[in-house]
């Protein structure tokens, strides 16, 4: 790689290229194609999304792409929100349509039509789906792969309960999955809820994972709604409760999309390349062979090694190309595997196995038996991963109690009052936006603006 990471818009865009994770030259702006081995990262993210998301009870659904515009319009601020972003489909062939049809922006609209259909009774509760589709919002920014693109990879999550209360807990559920998932990323992030401003068009609050990014930006990777009662009360999803009486139910939502992986890519990347943590690699263990007199038992020797890794669920692959072995370690680095293996003609005499962890320079050499714990050099790799994280988060968040710190290039936390007016005081002079008030951490102090009561809160420029 050219560029260095100090200049993250260049790294980023070249590491993408260079590890052939998209392409953005389709010739529709913001529609990028997914490449073999970016999609399998991807896929990667989704499989634990789903073994999450069963282990707490979210059942996965698939929905139509097209949502009418009758079905938009019965929850007016929420179709109100996407006025600006929707695709709409007015023609069947060269046939006018009789009702205008949006490509799914989200997919309250598409879900919550059905849901009175299914919900009936207390028993029905609570209700928990979700999907991993795409979304297709017209953004009109600046667009940048996994970050800010018009098909969208999305994870949502809808469920329905038979209070707040139930719903709340719903909400703690979802940071539940969401810890466990960061842990497998090695991302570390802040829990703001979102101005009312800023929140979900129709929610009752939304809570935002936001995380700094190199670029001195911080970047939105993740969002949970508490919606109560506002969209049942607009599409009728009512239950009957123990007593025979009507109610409505409450609800929730949270969202995750591709973002996951520009975060993976931006915090973890180094100069050589990628960086994935072992959950995520597509190749976790690969085994090079060093060309020498005995060759074909150097190979054998390689394939033996491959099917014991194999056994155990090592994600594993022999490099038999005809580049050299240093081209290979090189390419292999930038790809983000975790651990290499080098096979030459002294391993095949000793039976040894010399390893390379993708975070560290110093080789290990060890018994070939010991590749049974090929888990534990894994897990290291991730501990290191997770180190370097820690140190750049605590490196890009910074806390103040005056304004004159706000222009540093970090993520600011501050205490802020909540008004408007504070908040654009505040991007006026930083450009930074207010993410909102940090959930679950209790701390009152004065707004540095105004210097009435405030809670502390992030601001950031973000991408």
């Amino acid at each position: 790689m050219e560029n260095n990471k100090t200049n993250f818009s260049e790294w980023y865009n070249e590491i993408i290229d260079i590890a052939k994770l998209s392409d953005k030259r389709y010739n529709i702006k913001g529609m990028n194609v997914w490449l073999p081995y970016g999609l399998k990262i991807m896929h990667s993210i989704d499989s634990l999304l789903r073994e999450y998301s069963g282990d707490s009870g979210i059942e996965e659904v698939s929905f139509p792409v097209l949502i009418s515009r009758e079905q938009l319009e019965v929850e007016f601020e929420h179709v109100k929100g996407f006025e600006n972003e929707i695709y709409w489909v007015t023609k069947g062939g060269t046939t006018p349509l009789d009702i205008d049809l949006a490509l799914r922006p989200t997919s309250e609209a598409a879900m919550y039509t059905m849901f009175p259909l299914w919900i009936r009774s207390h028993t029905d509760l609570p209700f928990r789906i979700f999907q991993i589709v795409n979304v297709y919002r017209y953004e009109t920014k600046h667009t940048r792969s996994f970050i800010r693109v018009r098909e969208i990879h999305f994870y949502e999550a809808h469920t329905a309960h038979r209070d707040f209360d139930d719903a709340e807990r719903q909400m703690d559920d979802y940071l539940k999955i969401m810890e466990r998932l960061s842990n497998d990323l090695c991302i570390n992030f802040s829990m703001d809820i979102r101005p009312d401003w800023d929140k979900f068009p129709g929610a009752m609050y939304s809570v935002a994972f936001d995380t700094p990014m190199p670029g001195y930006r911080s970047l939105q990777i993740g969002t949970i709604h508490e919606y109560g009662e506002n969209f049942a009360k607009n599409y009728g999803i009512k239950y009957l409760d123990e007593k025979g009486d009507m109610n409505y139910v409450s609800q929730t939502t949270f969202g995750l999309s591709e973002r996951l992986m520009a975060a993976v890519i931006g915090i973890h990347g180094d100069d050589r390349g990628l960086v994935l943590p072992y959950k995520l690699a597509p190749v976790q263990v690969i085994i090079v062979p060093i060309p020498g007199d005995n060759y074909d038992e150097i190979l054998e020797y390689s394939d033996n090694i491959q099917s014991k890794l194999r056994e155990i669920g090592i994600r594993c692959k022999v490099d038999r190309s005809d580049y050299t072995p240093g081209y290979k370690f090189n390419d292999w680095e930038m790809k983000g595997v975790p651990v290499r293996i080098e096979i030459g003609k002294r391993e095949v005499a000793e039976k040894t196995v010399t390893i390379s962890l993708r975070t560290r320079k110093k080789k290990i050499r060890a018994e070939l038996e010991d590749i049974r714990d090929m888990y534990e050099y894994l897990q290291e790799v991730n501990s290191d991963i997770q180190a370097k994280a820690s140190e750049f988060y605590k490196a890009n968040t910074l806390f103040i109690d005056s304004m004159e710190k706000i222009n540093e290039d970090k993520m600011i936390m501050a205490y802020w009052c909540g008004a408007r007016e504070c908040s654009d005081k505040i991007e006026k002079i930083s450009e930074k936006v207010a993410l909102g008030a940090i959930r679950n951490i209790d701390l009152s102090g004065p707004c540095i603006v105004c210097g009435k009561p405030g809670k502390i809160s992030s601001f950031s420029r973000t991408y």
